[in-house]
């Protein structure tokens, strides 16, 4: 797809992987709106991108619909959607005070699973009123799983369910839109160097980035972002997970 001065969205857009995406959009003359909760730190990075940030919970209805609408008011409807917003707690179902809260349990559904979905359906809408480009393309959707999806470890029951849904509905997500020129991907990151991470004691991080096989480092999110941009730019790349990980394969803590 070509992307000079077309729409984007991106969810999570006010740091790690999502701030990374955003610039690199911005950088290829995208029209680039932040979804984030983090409003400051969204306007921080559309300040530096000229792009908008508008403060959006994904996993709320109304939130949602909202921020699509202030972002087609300004920038036209998105042509491309990144969701990168989630979140990680760990938790184990059955802990030394008993089992899992049910709520914690569904608030990591709700945003990373639900809000993906969420805004993948709202984009998706407007997607199939635009005309077609090359190849009949009227847009392309990357959500965000995780290598938890495959190899989720000891307390990422929530987590490890969360992205495993992301990737079931890349496929269904994929030959859903098929005839409207809609491509839908999946990006599954391993070890990222992004807030959640970098956030840990400086010996635990040495021995995550020591796990790599190669190279033996956390991601950069720049990597991460380099990979939106290829999936963007090949047009056959449609209905994929795509692990970025260093060749890692998690062990169960």
């Amino acid at each position: 797809m070509k992307l000079d001065g077309q729409a984007a969205l991106v969810t999570g857009g006010a740091s790690g992987l999502g701030a990374a995406t955003a610039k690199a959009l911005a950088s290829a003359k995208v029209k680039v709106a932040i979804l984030d909760t983090d409003i400051e730190g969204g306007k921080a990075i559309a300040t530096e991108i000229d792009g908008i940030a508008i403060e959006c919970d994904v996993s709320n209805e109304q939130s949602g619909e909202r921020a699509i609408e202030i972002a087609r008011e300004n920038h036209g409807p998105a042509r491309v959607l990144i969701n990168c917003a989630g979140i990680g707690p760990a938790e184990r179902i059955v802990g030394k005070t008993g089992p899992m809260p049910l709520d914690n349990f569904r608030r990591v559904i709700e945003i990373n699973l639900i809000g993906s979905f969420n805004l993948m359906r709202l984009a998706a809408a407007d997607m199939m009123n635009l005309d077609p480009l090359d190849d009949n393309e009227r847009g392309i959707i990357i959500s965000t799983a995780s290598v938890a999806a495959f190899e989720g470890q000891l307390g990422q029951a929530a987590y490890s369910a969360s992205k495993g849904g992301i990737h079931a509905l890349t496929i269904v997500g994929a030959r859903e839109f098929a005839k409207q020129g809609i491509r839908v991907n999946t990006i599954a990151p391993g070890l990222f160097a992004t807030p959640l991470l970098l956030g840990m004691p400086q010996n635990v991080q040495e021995s995550l980035a020591a796990s790599v096989p190669y190279p033996s480092r956390f991601g950069d999110p720049k990597e991460y972002s380099k990979l939106v941009m290829s999936i963007i730019d090949n047009a056959m790349l449609n209905g994929e997970t795509i692990r970025l990980d260093g060749a890692i394969r998690m062990q169960p803590r």
